[in-house]
């Protein structure tokens, strides 16, 4: 068996690509809705978030393109973004990266039926990754929940979110 990702498990790879990029789009529109509700810390995180998803998208490029295979990034459907208050767009976040865990699950699993040991480090560290995300965004939806409708809780949040860099 040689090192080179191709069939099944190079388009699996491909729609994982097209599904982080549109976790990018999802996230920035998320950082455009806190814009207009005036909360540039919680903006700034949710496009740090964006730029995040960028890059785990170029990580699996690189995979391929080091195992030669031809990443093609598919057409994308962003779901639209209907938010109404931080809550909805934590919640949305949240929704998203349950997503994006189980399409990683899935990946897994392909590369295990397939037998390619070679994909199995770079899909440990997403699974890693996405535990910390789906924690870090579940922690943040219920100090939301607690702040409820408490403008300087609101902004307390706004502030200390805005200490995340863009990467």
């Amino acid at each position: 068996m040689s090192m080179e990702l191709t069939g099944k498990l190079a388009e699996a790879f491909n729609n994982q690509v097209t599904l982080e990029l549109t976790a990018a789009t999802v996230y920035r529109q998320l950082a455009i809705e806190m814009d207009v509700l005036s909360l540039p810390g919680i903006a700034g995180w949710f496009r740090a978030q964006a730029g995040e998803e960028i890059e785990h998208a170029e990580k699996f490029m690189n995979h391929m393109t080091d195992r030669s295979a031809h990443p093609k990034i598919g057409e994308q459907h962003a779901p639209v973004v209907n938010v109404k208050s931080v809550a909805d767009a934590f919640a949305a976040s949240l929704a998203h990266e349950q997503k994006v865990s189980e399409a990683i699950r899935e990946l897994y699993r392909l590369a295990q039926t397939e037998g390619d040991i070679d994909s199995i480090p770079l899909l440990h560290w997403f699974i890693d990754e996405q535990v910390e995300e789906e924690a870090t965004v579940g922690e943040i939806l219920d100090r939301v929940k607690l702040i409820g409708n408490d403008g300087s809780g609101l902004l307390r949040l706004d502030a200390e979110l805005s200490s995340r860099k863009e990467s």
